[in-house]
């Protein structure tokens, strides 16, 4: 399967983007170039929105921003200081753990493979993909997220049940040249048009692209109206 106006679609997302903020793990990657800050930002946005992960994120790296900062830190306080996200003691553990594994196991480095991520305790492929494509600005990863799963899925490109799936559907069919915007895009497109409950179709610039639009969308408006 190709997909069809591909480039067009792309086009017109990164128009609409323009009015919203970037992702906060994007941004603190664009801002630090730091793979440990994007890999710590990353586990405290899991299940978490951006409105609170920002804030939280950029309080936690004023005090500590590197393994060996992080895994000095008492438990106690790093809970204190991200309480606001969601499952902040699991995340807390977590973060303490992977800090101290890149000590002792790679140097005081995040590992720069995605293999090697995928061996950190806590992280799955969404997060070390994001590593690797904000972290360390690699081409060749999909971070597939529950927007970025969700709306290719709408839009007619793949028919998948799992975020995983997607990733490796995507893989397939979409050029490699929209790898790496590919997360952003789709994120922003999905947390402010393409939402999962009450998607703003009537405004989206890439309707007459799109299966739902065309199946779901204007059948039960016509319904209605």
């Amino acid at each position: 399967m190709t997909i069809k106006n591909i480039s067009k679609i792309i086009k017109l997302l990164k128009q609409e983007i323009k009015q919203f903020e970037n992702p906060i793990v994007t941004e603190i990657g664009e801002e630090t170039r730091s793979p440990f800050m994007v890999l710590v930002s990353c586990i405290l946005s899991l299940r978490t929105q951006d409105k609170t992960t920002g804030p939280v994120a950029k309080r936690l790296f004023d005090i500590a921003k590197t393994p060996e900062e992080i895994a000095k830190m008492p438990l106690k306080k790093l809970q204190k200081i991200i309480r606001p996200v969601n499952y902040y003691i699991t995340k807390s553990k977590r973060i303490k753990g992977i800090a101290k594994t890149i000590i002792n196991k790679y140097n005081g480095k995040v590992p720069d493979t995605f293999e090697e991520l995928m061996k950190l305790k806590g992280v799955g492929r969404k997060t070390a993909n994001i590593v690797m494509t904000y972290g360390f600005f690699k081409k060749y990863h999909i971070p597939i997220d529950t927007h970025c799963h969700r709306i290719p899925n709408r839009l007619g490109w793949v028919n998948t049940k799992t975020p995983e799936q997607t990733e490796f559907a995507l893989m397939k069919i979409l050029p490699k040249k929209y790898w790496q915007d590919f997360n952003d895009l789709f994120v922003l497109h999905g947390q402010n048009i393409c939402r999962p409950i009450g998607p703003k179709c009537n405004i989206c610039p890439i309707n007459k692209y799109c299966r739902y639009y065309k199946e779901i969308y204007l059948p039960s408006k016509s319904k209605r109206g």
